[in-house]
């Protein structure tokens, strides 16, 4: 399996890029045209699916009959429709650990991610990303990433047009999605909506308990293992944390079963 070279964070939003692409020559552009440019949630959304459109070429996307397929349509294919969202939902093969949403309403699932996540935990972390599109917050980050891939400045971005994108900028504005990250804030709005979209749904919600002490251990594994995946936990709010803010909201609703200590599976969950 290919392995994707990802930044800032993890459970966010639209930021995967593959790793044939020239990174060290991204475009250095500051975002001073940002507030210049008229940037609608119809543009937000044209731009993202561009860009998933190219990362959907770029990497290798699980066919329908694999496995990976089978497992996330099995969990995901009723909630095409969610709260007024239409989403579409694929797998990349990388080594990765992510996953990501976009305002256009791609979700894409790192295959190794399902490798280690139950079926509650995946919904819990889907459910994260879906709330980030539903709350918007990826819009300010994509018009940015735009910005620097077009090479615009405020002189340019005046023009209050979106300019079409060659094959290198969408490239480059993926990269620039790498560096962006959400406030804590924003993080944790996207944690409640998970929470609520487990609860809502009959899900377990204590699988996004354990899906965040399953973050937290990685997060301390040392080695090869950790330099790529620590990266994107530099602007994420502790992953124990987060886990105790669920645990805590569990047992006021009612909902509350004790997993005992989660570990790490030591062979792939996806069959």
């Amino acid at each position: 399996m290919k392995k994707i070279i990802i930044g800032a964070f993890l459970i966010g939003s639209c930021v995967t890029i593959n790793a044939q692409f020239n990174l060290n020559k991204a475009l250095d552009v500051g975002s001073k045209g940002l507030k210049a440019l008229t940037f609608t949630n119809a543009d937000a959304a044209k731009l993202a699916k561009e860009g998933v459109d190219w990362m959907d070429k770029n990497n290798t996307v699980a066919g329908p009959k694999d496995p990976y397929t089978i497992r996330l349509n099995k969990l995901f294919s009723k909630h095409k429709s969610q709260d007024g969202l239409n989403l579409n939902y694929k797998v990349y093969k990388v080594t990765d650990i992510n996953a990501f949403a976009c305002a256009d309403g791609s979700v894409r699932v790192f295959s190794s991610l399902m490798d280690i996540m139950t079926d509650d935990e995946l919904l819990a972390v889907i459910g994260h990303e879906i709330g980030h599109v539903k709350n918007e917050d990826t819009k300010d980050a994509i018009k940015s990433a735009y910005l620097k891939a077009a090479a615009m400045d405020a002189a340019s971005a005046s023009s209050k047009t979106i300019a079409t994108l060659n094959d290198s900028q969408l490239g480059a504005m993926a990269n620039a999605m790498l560096d962006a990250s959400h406030s804590k804030k924003q993080e944790s709005e996207a944690d409640t909506y998970s929470y609520d979209f487990m609860k809502a749904n009959g899900y377990d919600v204590v699988g996004a308990y354990r899906a965040f002490k399953k973050l937290a251990l990685l997060a301390e594994e040392g080695g090869a293992k950790q330099s790529g995946f620590q990266k994107m936990f530099n602007s994420h709010p502790d992953s124990n944390k987060r886990a105790e803010a669920v645990k805590k909201r569990a047992e006021k609703d009612g909902l509350w079963k004790d997993p005992g200590t989660v570990t790490l599976p030591t062979t792939k969950l996806t069959k």
